[in-house]
């Protein structure tokens, strides 16, 4: 006696399916320009300079300026260094700075200390990616 089995396509996944975490409402990362961007806007504030005071400074024009600030333009290093450097810091204290408020923003919503990710691993560095 033979067994008759339907030709049927058997399908495998590649990757296994995510894990749903229904207790913890998915939040979006923030993006690397917004954070940039509010980092030079408070500090411009808090010098209690104008755009185009800063933006003359830097040699950009105040609308790129704004745009930066507000998060809409993703600005090369060389605009962010000359944004910096106009409010008397470094791009190493810009980039650092954006840093941590994206450590304390992310921290926040998952629950782990500062410097650790969600895994609860310690890190001490910063990684960009293009």
């Amino acid at each position: 006696m033979t067994s008759h089995v339907p030709n049927e396509a058997r399908v495998i996944p590649l990757r296994p399916p995510a894990a749903r975490r229904e207790d913890r409402p998915a939040v979006r990362e923030p993006l690397w320009r917004d954070l940039v961007g509010d980092v030079l806007r408070r500090e411009r504030l808090e010098q209690e300079r104008t755009l185009k005071d800063v933006a003359e400074s830097a040699r950009i024009s105040m609308p790129y300026l704004s745009e930066v600030e507000r998060g809409r333009k993703e600005a090369s290093s060389e605009v962010l260094a000359a944004a910096a450097g106009a409010l008397g810091m470094g791009l190493a204290d810009l980039l650092a700075r954006a840093q941590g408020e994206l450590v304390r923003v992310t921290s926040r919503h998952t629950g782990a200390g500062r410097g650790r990710g969600a895994s609860g691993a310690r890190y001490d560095g910063m990684c960009l990616a293009a």
